[in-house]
């Protein structure tokens, strides 16, 4: 079977087929032989793993060239049911392909973690995408933990129930004296079965379930999902929408940022910040909510445009905030920079190396803060971003410090790209009609949420109704990875890696 050329695209046109009306970026069919080829590439690093999902007989995988920053979407049937796993040379694939295997049935051949990742026995309809969903299950398993052995280890269990009002998700600390050794997380616990109440509904419909997959991140997922269907059904948007949605993006990073660095230092015992962080937050919901008439802006962006438009005394307000946030947000980080005890729990705490954010493709705070310069604003791009000026700040040292760093200057970008969607704004129609396709058609989007990518991938039928939508979080490929911060640390600075973090439960559950 012939290769290609070195690229990902290339590659991908040696061992596949192109599919049909799949927009902006190409899909290919291939068969095991293909799916094998890409196995054995990917070891060679350059292609990055964006997700993976799964109809009732077929597994797709999208792909990322890091050095070219194509996209593109691999797919394999799977008559028998199987397919070879691709989480020995790509980790961040093995709790996708758990979950493919609990939602679908379909097997991950060679995965070496066969337990189950969102089903928890508790489900009153087995492997519901799959080709026949079974009934619930008869008893509930036991969960085996990974093993840790060594002298004097013993085991901390936290949750799945927290202090405060916190979603669920279970963590296992295995310990020798105060320093962790191991710790494993367990989640699924708030599954809603999101992408199968998606299905046969139609996107307007749809686009209310996208928006609550995860509510601190509810523009950027109605963004994403409105972007996917758009690119499928070759839409153009108004550019009086492409600006409000971009204004609505940044105001919801700025209100997720400034409370996350409240929230961090507040673990560290430094509550001034969380006060003051929270204050903050509340300027900028505040000011959304005149702005939108929403203080979470949530439903405000739909396939076609926005749902409301800018109201008129939004723009007072928004002035208004960006004279006062930042001067703050300065005062802040020149507070935190100055207190040597809260840069004691922070600098050096929860190191994730560059080559493991690269090797998981973590994107956000988290990537960025180890060196991996992802920002889908930027690449691939979507409007208005192209034609705005703003950085991507990166550091190198993958600790509490640096993810606090990166926040307070992702803040500063943020109010930097409203001055200038402010300036760019005219007068103008909002929204576009959605038409009818006549043929089944495929998108996908990629849109930076203040914690990193969220992808989007989805079939309009014929009729215009979701034949199969999926939505992936930017947590999947980072819980992971603060398991492998806080190996070496103490018990009591979890929270504040936990926190520096800040993984939704309810966008990884869907």
């Amino acid at each position: 079977m012939a290769m290609g050329d070195n690229g990902l695209l290339g590659f991908l046109d040696g061992i596949g087929r192109r599919v049909e009306r799949h927009r902006p970026w190409p899909r290919f069919e291939t068969d095991r032989e293909g799916w094998t080829a890409l196995i054995d590439r990917l070891p060679y690093g350059g292609w990055s793993l964006l997700g993976l999902w799964a109809e009732a007989a077929c597994v797709h995988a999208a792909l990322r060239d890091e050095a070219e920053g194509d996209i593109a979407v691999l797919s394999l049937a799977c008559p028998e049911g199987r397919f070879p796993s691709l989480s020995a040379v790509r980790p961040s694939a093995k709790r996708l392909e758990r979950a493919v295997r609990d939602l679908t049935g379909l097997v991950p051949e060679g995965l070496d973690d066969t337990r189950p990742w969102l089903d928890h026995d508790r489900w009153r309809q087995r492997q519901p995408l799959g080709t026949a969903p079974a009934g619930p299950a008869p008893a509930v398993r036991t969960y085996d933990f990974l093993p840790a052995e060594g002298p004097g280890l013993h085991q901390i269990p936290v949750g799945p129930v927290h202090a405060g009002i916190i979603e669920p998700g279970h963590f296992r600390f295995s310990c020798q004296g105060e320093t962790v050794v191991r710790l494993e997380e367990r989640l699924g616990y708030v599954h809603k079965g999101t992408e199968r109440l998606m299905r046969g509904r139609l996107p307007e419909e749809a686009a209310r379930l996208a928006g609550r997959i995860s509510g601190d991140s509810t523009v950027a997922y109605a963004l994403a999902f409105a972007l996917a269907v758009e690119a499928a059904l070759g839409l153009e948007v108004p550019p009086r929408a492409r600006l409000l949605r971009a204004l609505m993006a940044e105001l919801e990073r700025l209100a997720n940022h400034l409370n996350d660095i409240g929230a961090i230092c507040n673990d560290a015992a430094f509550a001034l910040m969380l006060a003051e962080g929270s204050t903050l937050r509340e300027r900028v919901m505040r000011t959304a909510d005149t702005c939108f008439g929403h203080r979470f802006m949530m439903d405000r962006i739909v396939p076609g445009g926005i749902a409301v438009d800018l109201k008129e005394e939004g723009r007072a307000a928004l002035y208004d905030m960006l004279d006062a946030v930042p001067r703050v947000v300065r005062q802040l980080a020149a507070l935190y920079d100055g207190t040597s005890s809260l840069l004691d729990r922070t600098v050096g705490t929860g190191i994730v190396s560059p080559a493991l954010a690269h090797r998981f493709g973590a994107g956000g705070p988290v990537g960025r803060a180890s060196s991996r310069a992802a920002d889908a604003r930027r690449s691939p791009g979507y409007a208005p971003y192209p034609d705005l000026e703003f950085d991507v700040p990166t550091l190198p040292h993958g600790d509490v410090n640096a993810r606090i760093l990166i926040r307070f200057a992702e803040v500063e970008q943020s109010i930097r790209l409203i001055r200038q969607i402010l300036k760019r704004l005219e007068p103008g129609p909002a929204r576009a009609l959605l038409p009818a396709p006549e043929q089944p058609a495929e998108g996908m989007a990629l849109v930076e949420s203040f914690r990193g990518d969220v992808l989007c991938w989805l079939r309009l039928g014929a009729g215009g109704r979701i034949e199969r939508a999926h939505l992936r979080d930017p947590s999947w490929f980072q819980w992971p990875l603060l398991e492998a911060a806080i190996e070496g640390n103490i018990v009591a600075d979890f929270p504040i890696c936990n926190k520096s973090f800040n993984c939704s439960y309810s966008g990884h559950d869907l």
